[in-house]
């Protein structure tokens, strides 16, 4: 095994891209989203000081200092897949806030945004054979009123 204890975080990140990719094309695996979710949670938390969620806390991700609720979604858009469409939102009354991020092929950081809940409830497409919440981040929706563009703040913390 390779000792991997020195290198960067964006050094892991683009190995596991290629690690990935050969799996892929062995037939092994079939998604490209992982290691997404946890990347995506770890990120706003570490740039907005927000206390994370146990994995089993339903319908948010993490709590703010004043206890308002996140839910944290992020999505990789890559060359096999360039769908902007997050992953399922089964509770609304869980949380005030979506929190959410757009990465490239390299889990580099391409578009961030805070939005409130209502914002996502009025824009969000209901699957009914998952019982859940379908929501597209598209381009406009940095510009919802409302949503506050965090890009920067994201990349700030990503180490890149």
């Amino acid at each position: 095994m390779t000792d991997l204890t020195s290198n960067t975080l964006n050094e892991l990140l683009e190995l596991h891209v290629e690690v990935n990719e050969e799996l892929r094309r062995r037939k092994v695996v079939r998604s490209a989203n992982n290691p997404t979710g946890d990347l995506t949670e770890y990120l706003f938390c570490s740039a907005f000081g927000w206390e994370q969620a146990h994995n089993s806390e339903k319908g948010f991700d993490a709590t703010d200092n004043d206890g308002v609720r996140y839910q944290i979604k992020g999505r990789r858009v890559h060359r096999r897949n360039k769908s902007r469409q997050l992953s399922s939102i089964r509770d609304f009354s869980g949380f005030d806030f979506l929190a959410a991020a757009l990465f490239d092929d390299l889990y580099r950081i391409r578009k961030a945004v805070i939005l409130p809940a209502n914002a996502v409830i009025d824009r969000s497409v209901y699957v009914k054979h998952t019982n859940s919440y379908k929501f597209m981040l598209r381009d406009e929706i940095w510009d919802i009123p409302g949503a506050m563009d965090v890009t920067s703040k994201l990349r700030d913390v990503e180490g890149f």
